[in-house]
């Protein structure tokens, strides 16, 4: 009886496991984040398709600001503060909403359109979202884009000290504009269309970020587009003769700032000197997002039809075609222009549009001024793109259920039914692999036949899905394959959604002409040999790096920043700095900032160093090579420009020896839709973060922390603020010792670890960007480097996301302390002959209208991805970032305490990403595992503090004075405050 019992009890223990994941699983698909928002756009268009749901005849009806609904009389603005429209128009910011009422004589679909002019800054791009009878009809209506066009602020290309062309400064073009609501990420090459009932509609738009004024709203039924035998009608046109040349480096306008010239050294290009650098073609990878768009003004000869060709260069890595949209005057002519294939080539070649055939499209222009426009199009790889995206979410949601069934733990020995635990895998395997051969297919067709990368990674993904399938009991240890590491199908993948995506193209020029033959694409043989003789000859030349000679008198300054930050500092210098002050700078690259070490050991260091690591001013300091900035007598009033708590790991006892040059912050992203969907609020304190903790979960999401994205080795950044906030210390305060193991300390590592241990908070995301975008991680603390892919790399979410302050320990007065860390790069003076001059370099570039100009100008000609998060807190405030977001930073940056620099410093570090180990993987207490770590730690300490002379022979003969913030507060007090 007893062993039947126990064989019944063994029969339930191996049912348990498999009911479990099943119920889990099932819990997380009746609750799934995707589920909390509405479905995509592509599904919409299918369900519309499958309903015989069309356009509808043609309709078109515009409605005046005057009939809007639920506006102020503040905002609707009178006609003479139109800009010209002729008409009364809305002042449209600030999160606010607008309604009008469209009545349609049939239901079907509809393209919205609006006239609207941009104000305000214009570096961050204006949006709105749409809602139809008081709904958002797919998720792609979140988020809608109104295009702000660029020109240079002058025509003629000015040159730096070399003799070679330099990118203009940008402006924005302030007029009236019309467009259609348009996917953001361009993946279809019409406009959105909207579902409108029969009768009365309601449509409202609310603004997410930026100001405008708002014109009439259009609706019209979609726009038909004739192909080419229509457009060129039965006529026997013949294009005109002649031959007309521009080039492409002087474009009329553009709908994104920092699409470029571009230096191409090439002696085939035009114009070219082998002497300078002259900036001669345009676009490349500057013009590669799908949606971007260059428009050239050209001079018709005569009306009638033409031929359009283009020396272009198409040398993608990955082997690929890339598309452009043409538009003539504002409008597609005809269907076959709309994905216009560029192939992928090694060389320059002149492409004139033609059919697939190879005969030329003639186009019809009027007489005189002309517009020509070309658009990135990514939209022939929206499908696959799509796929893919599916593909990889399975993977995901498939390697999270292996992971919590194998505990993610594995043991070699033992045997796994998969397919007992999770039914149909083999299926869903095999199902994903043949959607990934059909986009190969496609690929190959809509490439013209051209192999490229893209195609071989969705082949070799397919294949690694079907080994998989074949052997699904192995699946638990070949996560490699499948989702970790980066050959594995997911990464695969991952990478290919982002080389679909890029359509670059560098143009020379362009031609409008008739039947004669086109200019020779490259220069003769003759002209081709000089060039490389007077290359090799220019060579010896000196070149701005950190090994040529610097002219008596100048300035040495080596940056350890990419060429572009470099020359855009030096010409800043060259056209300000030294004509108000005389004095001559010269600035070098700087490959590797560790040489600094090596070049002050052989006295051989520059007057300044720029953007270097600010752990280094202290390593240089404490061996004598650095300039305390506090002899400087007016020190304290440039200083009282940063976050006192950015300098402690800049000080050495009483002595501060660089600058804080730009500033990290760790704030708290949470995914605004989610959280609003599920009720949750936002936490303050991380008792709330607690309490929010299980409502996440039981929809299969999580908190993130920075803990979550370091590796083995959990540094300072991820660990101090738990010990801050706590109300503990790293150090004693003579810096004999560590303080890690007081009682407000441990609470602070207790509570960091049970983030893990208790509340099963995630133990390792490789990258919480991702995550945030795709809801598994809605929620989290992020530095500036997730701000900036969030800005510029996740448009699909733009304006549904948000930040705040980073959540504390609520202390007995009701206030919440928030440490954190922050300091980022850093300036330092050396010692020397112009230490008094490089000073006053490092004021100047420091200062606050400097950091203000650079960073306008860094993003305007570079992208919205080359943010500048200066640590002047002035120029930081000045910066062009939504006010909401700077404000958030800025209260956070007030509780902004950096660890301090000591001899000893890196092992305290260890030590506490060793007791964090220790506790969390294998199951140490706490408060013995930081006690062995103080051992250590103090056996370190005086090893080092013995080195600097700190101590001799066992005893201390000076303390070793460690920075607090309250005394550099009394350091860069002005006289007049003192």
């Amino acid at each position: 009886m007893k062993c039947k019992a126990l064989l019944g009890a063994l029969f339930l223990l191996l049912l348990l496991p498999h009911t479990s994941i099943h119920a889990a699983e099932n819990e997380v698909l009746k609750k799934s984040p995707e589920q909390l928002i509405e479905p995509h756009y592509r599904l919409i268009l299918n369900e519309w398709e499958r309903n015989n749901i069309d356009s509808t005849v043609q309709f078109e009806r515009a409605i005046s600001p005057t009939s809007f609904e639920n506006i102020d009389e503040d905002q609707l603005l009178s006609d003479s503060e139109s800009y010209g429209y002729g008409d009364r128009v809305v002042y449209w910011d600030n999160d606010e909403t607008v309604s009008l009422k469209v009545e349609v004589d049939k239901a079907g679909l509809y393209e919205i359109g609006f006239d609207y002019f941009p104000l305000g800054d214009l570096l961050m791009p204006i949006e709105g979202a749409i809602k139809v009878n008081g709904e958002y009809p797919y998720f792609e209506s979140r988020r809608i884009v109104f295009p702000v066009n660029w020109e240079n602020e002058t025509k003629k290309f000015r040159t730096d000290r070399h003799g070679n062309e330099i990118i203009p400064n940008q402006q924005p073009i302030k007029e009236w504009n019309h467009i259609k609501a348009a996917d953001t990420n361009h993946y279809y090459s019409r406009p959105l269309k909207f579902y409108l009932e029969e009768g009365e509609n309601t449509l409202s738009l609310t603004n997410l970020r930026g100001e405008m004024l708002l014109g009439k709203v259009s609706i019209t039924s979609p726009e038909d587009v004739p192909d080419y035998e229509e457009y060129i009608g039965s006529t026997d046109e013949t294009a005109v003769s002649g031959l007309q040349t521009y080039e492409a480096e002087h474009p009329l306008k553009k709908n994104s700032s920092y699409i470029r010239p571009v230096a191409t050294d090439k002696v085939s290009i035009v114009p070219y000197d082998s002497k300078r650098l002259l900036l001669n073609s345009f676009g490349g990878e500057s013009w590669s997002e799908s949606g971007q768009t260059v428009t050239w003004e050209i001079n018709a000869e005569e009306e009638g039809y033409h031929h359009l060709s283009f020396k272009a260069f198409n040398n993608k890595s990955t082997g690929a075609p890339v598309f452009r949209t043409l538009l003539l005057n504002g409008s597609l002519p005809f269907k076959e222009v709309e994905h216009y294939r560029f192939n992928n080539s090694k060389k320059w070649y002149n492409e004139t549009f033609s059919d697939e055939n190879g005969n030329p499209y003639l186009f019809y222009l009027k007489k005189g001024k002309n517009t020509l426009t070309l658009k990135a199009d990514a939209s022939p790889f929206g499908r696959t793109i799509f796929t893919i995206d599916e593909v990889m979410k399975g993977i995901e949601d498939l390697s999270l259920s292996i992971r919590k069934l194998t505990g993610n733990q594995l043991d070699q020995n033992r045997d796994w039914n998969i397919s007992g635990y999770i039914p149909g895998i083999e299926e869903k395997l095999n199902k994903w692999a043949e959607l990934l051969e059909k986009e190969n297919d496609y690929l190959e067709e809509v490439s013209g036949g051209q192999e490229s990368t893209e195609s071989v990674s969705l082949q070799i993904s397919a294949d690694k899905l079907i080994s998989l399938s074949e052997n699904s009991d192995e699946i638990p240890y070949r996560l490699s394959e499948l989702s970790e590491g980066s050959n594995s199908a997911a990464q695969l993948l991952g990478k290919l959604m982002i080389d679909l995506q890029k359509q670059p193209l560098l143009l020379d020029r362009f031609y409008i002409h008739g039947e004669q033959e086109l200019p020779e694409v490259s220069a003769g043989i003759f002209a081709k040999l000089k060039n490389t003789v007077t290359n090799f000859i220019q060579s010896f030349s000196g070149e701005n790096l950190a090994t040529t000679e610097v002219e008596e008198g100048t300035i040495e300054v080596w940056v350890n920043r990419p060429r572009q930050y470099v020359d855009l500092l030096q010409n800043m210098l060259d056209q300000k700095f030294t004509p108000e002050t005389g004095i001559k700078v010269k600035l070098s690259l700087m490959p590797d900032e560790r040489k600094l070490i090596l070049a002050s050991a052989a006295n051989s260091q520059p007057d300044l160093a720029l953007g270097i690591s600010n752990w280094l001013p202290y390593e240089l300091a404490i061996r004598g090579a650095a300039v305390d900035l506090r002899q400087f007598e007016d020190f304290p009033e440039v200083g009282q420009q940063f976050s006192p708590g950015a300098f402690l790991p800049l000080i050495v006892d009483e002595e501060i020896y660089a600058l804080p040059e730009t500033q990290d912050f760790f704030v708290q992203y949470y995914r605004k839709d989610i959280l609003n969907s599920l009720d949750i609020p936002v936490p303050d304190t991380w008792n709330d973060v607690v309490n929010i903790l299980p409502e996440l979960q039981r929809y299969g999401m999580n908190y993130y922390t920075p803990i979550a994205g370091a590796v083995a080795f959990k540094p300072f950044q991820a660990t101090a603020p738990y010990i801050y906030q706590f109300g503990g210390d790293l150090y004693k305060e003579d810096g004999i010792g560590t303080r890690i193991d007081s009682e407000e300390s441990l609470s602070g590592i207790q509570f960091m670890t049970e983030l893990n241990t208790i509340y099963s908070t995630p133990l390792q995301v490789p990258n919480f960007y991702n995550h945030f975008r795709y809801s598994t991680l809605p929620i989290g603390i992020g530095s500036f480097n997730e701000f900036v892919q969030l800005t510029a790399a996740a448009p699909e979410i733009s304006g549904w996301w948000d930040i705040s302050l980073h959540p504390g320990v609520k202390q007995k007065d009701g206030s919440v302390d928030r440490w954190a860390t922050g300091s980022a790069q850093a300036s330092m003076v050396f010692e020397g002959d112009h230490k008094n001059e490089a000073w006053q370099v490092l004021k100047w570039w420091m200062s606050e209208e400097t950091q203000t100009e650079f960073a306008r100008n860094l993003q305007t000609q570079y992208g919205p991805e080359y943010m500048w998060n200066t640590a002047n807190l002035n120029a930081f405030s000045q910066l062009p970032w939504p006010e909401n977001f700077k404000e958030t930073i800025l209260a956070q940056w007030e509780y902004l305490r950096e660890v301090p620099k000591t001899p000893y410093s890196y092992m305290v570090e260890r030590e506490i990403s060793n007791v964090w180990n220790e506790v969390v993987f294998d199951g140490e207490n706490a408060r013995s595992a930081v006690d062995d770590s103080v051992v250590t730690i103090d056996r370190e300490m005086r090893r080092k503090l013995e080195e600097f002379g700190y101590i001799e022979n066992g005893k201390v003969v000076k303390p070793y004075r460690i920075p607090t913030i309250e005394k550099v507060e009394r350091w860069l007090e002005s006289d007049d405050e003192k």
